[in-house]
């Protein structure tokens, strides 16, 4: 385009999209620099008043869990039920892509990326730690290290990280890959509220909810490498001797910081990748070590009665708020520690797995979507704890007092794995390969999480500049380091305060998402339930009339014909 005189126009840029220019950056400006500068302003915030923020921090904690934990309860289950309810009416024909888009991926190959993408670091740390901690100090009336205590910890231990965790995971997954996919939208949280605001999601309000998810899930994938370090601590201190002590653990966060920077650098995605499915034989090497080597028979049995257990026990407990909490000698605050916590922390991770999963769920219907990412995960976890968690409770005494184990938690929770441990042949050299693994685990986290975070503030698929993916991990690692600084000695009770209190706008926003999701879908209806030139009127009318949609044709998607029945052949 020239002016009258002929001259070129010259591009108006505003200040935020010239500095990205000048330091050749491929992104949204006004998101990526809004999200750096709070999160750089809140960091220093914590680095610079670390009591009265994290007094302000515990505060809203309690205040967060005793009036709106309810809310986190009733919320996730609504989720899981809804999505349920989605795999199983007609919307679940549902094409993530064109009518004719194939899946990208096997359905082997799809599983194994399911597991690598958000269960391996969790079920590391909370695979005997959780069980152990109900079966000494069981959350319902039952008398501690009991049978009754243990089956209690079998199933509040499913229930926090099986259909409810992966139910967190997949509703924004879902709401992604059909806004993307479906409707061509950009790769952003924003875009899954274009029912509600339009074309707005280009504009101040849509750039608000993208800060805010990025925001929420730094903070997320920072709790994470806080936990994480936190077990490699563990396991350096009962394999080296190193002191459980705050400076450990930044050196910590920093080496694996760097392992992840290096590997965006070097470019060794495809390295990466096969260096996490080796982790996965990994894990699952060390669960099948268990098997084998402690009571093979109780352990089979119980991965059969386990599944009965949480069968029978995930719909009272889907909607237990331990309301008469108040009225015992302990009174309320076990379900702020574990459930709302659990919820909390894993709706922080729903932006980055929700963009992991539907990059590589296209072409797969949403009943295939729905039941492969809640079913597969879920089941594999049933294994894990069904393994390490009633192992570690045979170990420590069922109908005893209490062991070795339930002491390494009482001290430490990060300590239960490398103490259960102890009690199998060759302990030294199978607490290395747990370091090793879940080291592994969180230093491949953070490579993937880099680029998530990279997406949402482009809001493109495709990977941006390597300077952008340094910047975010830089930032996930310093901010984790932050962390750990401010909770000092209790430091996981420091983490639980922060990421309970962020976790909440990121659970409304998900919240909302079903309903924008819902919203969209029913403005399909029509056209998964009438034929190719059947006007709405005529529909209704044979809705009126009992009579037929069309008796001889299949619908799918949008409407399109999709099968011819046999008798038109």
């Amino acid at each position: 385009m020239t002016s009258q005189a002929g001259r070129p126009d010259l591009e108006v840029l505003t200040p935020m999209e010239s500095l990205a220019r000048r330091l050749g950056l491929r992104t949204d400006p006004i998101i990526f620099f809004v999200s750096a500068g709070l999160m750089i302003v809140i960091l220093a915030l914590l680095l610079l008043f670390p009591d009265p923020i994290g007094s302000a921090f515990s505060a809203s904690r309690e205040w967060i869990t005793f009036n709106l934990g309810w809310f986190f309860i009733l919320g996730v289950t609504t989720w899981l039920f809804f999505l349920l309810f989605l795999a199983f009416s007609r919307f679940g024909r549902i094409r993530l892509g064109g009518n004719e888009a194939k899946p990208d991926y096997g359905n082997l190959s799809w599983f194994a990326m399911l597991f690598a993408g958000g269960i391996g670091t969790v079920l590391m740390f909370w695979g005997v730690a959780e069980p152990i901690s109900h079966f000494g100090a069981p959350p319902r009336d039952v008398e501690p290290y009991s049978a009754a205590a243990a089956e209690d910890a079998i199933a509040f231990s499913l229930y926090h990280l099986s259909l409810h965790t992966w139910a967190i995971f997949t509703l924004p997954g879902l709401a992604f890959a059909y806004f993307i996919y479906r409707h061509k939208l950009p790769m952003r949280v924003s875009s899954v509220f274009y029912p509600f605001i339009g074309e707005r999601i280009h504009g101040p309000i849509g750039k608000t909810i993208d800060v805010f998810a990025v925001l929420g899930t730094l903070f997320g994938l920072a709790v994470s490498l806080g936990l994480g370090t936190s077990q490699i601590n563990a396991g350096l201190t009962e394999l080296l001797g190193w002191p459980d002590a705050v400076w450990p653990k930044v050196i910590i966060i920093t080496t694996l910081t760097v392992v992840a920077v290096a590997s965006i650098v070097a470019g060794l995605d495809k390295g990466v990748r096969r260096l996490s499915n080796l982790n996965i034989l990994m894990a699952v090497g060390l669960m099948i070590f268990v098997l084998l080597f402690g009571d093979t028979v109780f352990l089979l049995r119980q991965v059969i009665e386990s599944a009965g257990i949480y069968a029978s026990e995930v719909v009272p407990l889907s909607f237990w708020n331990d309301a008469m909490a108040g009225y015992t000698d302990d009174g309320w605050g076990w379900q702020a520690s574990w459930t709302v916590f659990y919820w909390a922390w894993t709706v922080t991770w729903a932006p980055f797995m929700g963009v992991f999963l539907a990059r590589i769920s296209r072409g797969r219907t949403i009943r295939e979507f729905v039941l492969g990412v809640l079913v597969a995960p879920s089941l594999f976890t049933l294994v894990w704890f069904a393994i390490f968690g009633w192992s570690a409770m045979r170990i420590d005494g069922i109908g005893g007092d209490g062991g070795s184990i339930s002491a390494a938690v009482s001290e430490s929770i990060p300590l239960a794995m490398f103490a259960f441990f102890d009690n199998f042949p060759a302990a030294t050299l199978i607490q290395g390969i747990a370091v090793v693994v879940v080291a592994l685990f969180f230093a491949t986290s953070s490579d993937s999480a880099s680029l998530v975070v990279d997406i949402l503030c482009a809001g493109d698929a495709e990977a941006g500049p390597v300077r952008q993916r340094v910047f975010w991990g830089v930032s996930e690692g310093t901010l984790a380091a932050s962390l750990i600084v401010l909770g000092g000695e209790a430091g996981l009770v420091a983490l639980q305060e922060v990421i309970t209190v962020i976790g909440l706008p990121i659970f409304i926003l998900v919240f909302a998402m079903m309903f924008a999701l819902l919203k969209a879908l029913i403005a399909e209806k029509d056209d998964l339930m009438r034929p190719p030139g059947t006007a709405p009127e005529e529909l209704e009318r044979r809705v009126k009339e009992g009579e037929p949609r069309d008796s001889d044709t299949t619908w799918h998607g949008d409407g399109q014909q999709k099968v011819e029945a046999e008798s038109r052949e």
